[in-house]
């Protein structure tokens, strides 16, 4: 069994409780449709929470949902706000990693919450991590899955689990009917989880706000990058050192991921499935794929940060340490 030795201070956020306030922040990109801000007010009030709008959850600047520092004054202000006790983010797209040098991460570190989001929202987890040893969610968000009325009963009972009761979470899978996890290479490993979107963490690589890999276990998901692509982003991890570091691997859905024109191609051309079986071979850790998270419906809720063990005889990705107090 491989371990994590590092001794990482984590700082774990309130528990979450109905009634509480939570606010609502777009750290990145705006809903397609504005009217899905008030659908997310509501489905929070159905929940039985009170939900509390940025001040400019409803701003525009071209691809952004309002400028760098609006949105930078959001997320500091929900922090700094005594009766918010989670930030939900609306939805991802693109923009959080305009933010990193505008966030004051002494202040976050001073108050603590419920941070959740994914996608686009890695950037945050992986710096907050490295700069304030918070636990934040990789979790559904308010512009997709927790608003819809369809919400299904695993995503939800999930999300809640995981940041309702002060107990670890357990197997992530827990409800999860689909047959999609295979293991792909064989043993068990212990570490603090880090990881989210494979295309924003690549990103980071190279930046002091990409988040701290060595003895963790990474998960990676990813939506509509074809084969090709996904061969690209986890060669680009192995040849900057990051594969190497990590002491087990957990892949989620990766939706999306194929190309269309394979089938009809004249030269041959690779799955999703042969991109990452071929691409993680090269590591002697334990690697899980298809695990239930990322951009599908049935999306377990990872606490960043949290201590986790991949076992990867039973295919299994369990979350051993309390992510809230």
């Amino acid at each position: 069994m491989k371990t994590n030795s590092a001794r990482t201070r984590t700082v774990k956020p309130e528990r979450l409780c109905f009634g509480d306030t939570i606010g609502i922040v777009a750290p990145a990109s705006p809903p397609p449709d504005p009217s899905s801000v008030d659908r997310s007010v509501e489905a929070l009030e159905k929940f039985g929470f009170k939900p509390k709008l940025a001040k400019n959850v409803r701003a525009r600047h071209g691809f952004l949902a309002g400028s760098d520092r609006q949105r930078a004054a959001d997320l500091m202000a929900m922090f700094a706000d005594a009766k918010v006790k989670a930030i939900l983010c609306l939805r991802g797209g693109y923009g959080t990693a305009r933010l990193v040098e505008l966030l004051d991460y002494d202040a976050i570190r001073r108050h603590p919450k419920i941070f959740a989001g994914y996608s686009d929202i890695t950037t945050l987890h992986g710096v907050f991590a490295r700069k304030t040893g918070l636990i934040t969610f990789h979790a559904p968000m308010l512009n997709g899955a927790l608003s819809k009325d369809d919400l299904p009963e695993f995503t939800r009972a999930s999300f809640f689990r995981t940041l309702m009761e002060a107990k670890p979470p357990g197997n992530i899978a827990e409800g999860y009917g689909e047959k999609t996890v295979k293991i792909l290479r064989r043993g068990v490993a212990e570490g603090r989880l880090v990881g989210g979107n494979l295309s924003v963490l690549c990103a980071a690589i190279g930046t002091p706000y990409a988040p701290v890999f060595k003895g963790k276990i990474l998960f990676i998901e990813d939506v509509g990058e074809k084969p090709y692509r996904l061969d690209r982003m986890l060669t680009h991890l192995w040849n900057a050192g990051v594969l190497q570091q990590v002491v087990g691997v957990a892949v989620g859905v990766n939706s999306d991921c194929e190309d269309p024109t394979a089938a009809k191609a004249a030269e041959y051309r690779q799955t999703s499935a042969d991109v990452i079986k071929e691409r993680l071979a090269l590591l002697k850790v334990p690697v899980v794929t298809g695990l239930p998270f990322g951009h599908v419906n049935l999306n377990a809720t990872l606490p960043v940060g949290a201590q986790a063990r991949l076992d990867a005889n039973r295919g299994e990705l369990v979350i051993t340490e309390t992510a809230v107090r």
